[in-house]
């Protein structure tokens, strides 16, 4: 079993920045990536950015390139989402996922993750 733990939403304002941590305890070996994804009242949980476990490539949401940054500590098992020039649109609920599987897997999809942290609250005021 793998748990999965958010932290550090907030209020904050647009143009402003966050870091958000996600923290995996448990059967994280042989992890395949680590990633966000978040979720706006109303709307589907989207994709954000991830990361793969072994060779550290980021991915992103056209969305949130060159605002937003994955990194991972694999040391502590943690990752990371640094964002800046917040948008009022980038308010929703953010959560971290965590595949482990043995092979490819489209890192954007939700279906590829088997763990999921219970989400960390982002809302961005004008």
């Amino acid at each position: 079993q793998v748990q999965l733990v958010e932290s550090g939403g907030r209020l904050v304002q647009a143009g402003g920045s966050l870091r958000l941590s996600c923290a995996a305890s448990g059967r994280t070996t042989g992890a395949y990536a680590m990633t966000w994804f978040r979720q706006a009242p109303g709307k589907e949980r989207e994709f954000v950015g991830g990361i793969t476990w072994r060779d550290g490539d980021t991915y992103y949401a056209d969305s949130v390139k060159g605002r937003f940054t994955v990194s991972r500590d694999s040391a502590r098992n943690t990752v990371y989402l640094q964002m800046i020039s917040l948008k009022p649109e980038d308010t929703a609920v953010y959560y971290c996922a965590l595949s482990t599987s043995s092979r490819y897997v489209p890192i954007s999809v939700t279906e590829s993750y088997d763990y999921w942290g219970q989400g960390t609250q982002v809302t961005v005021s004008s």
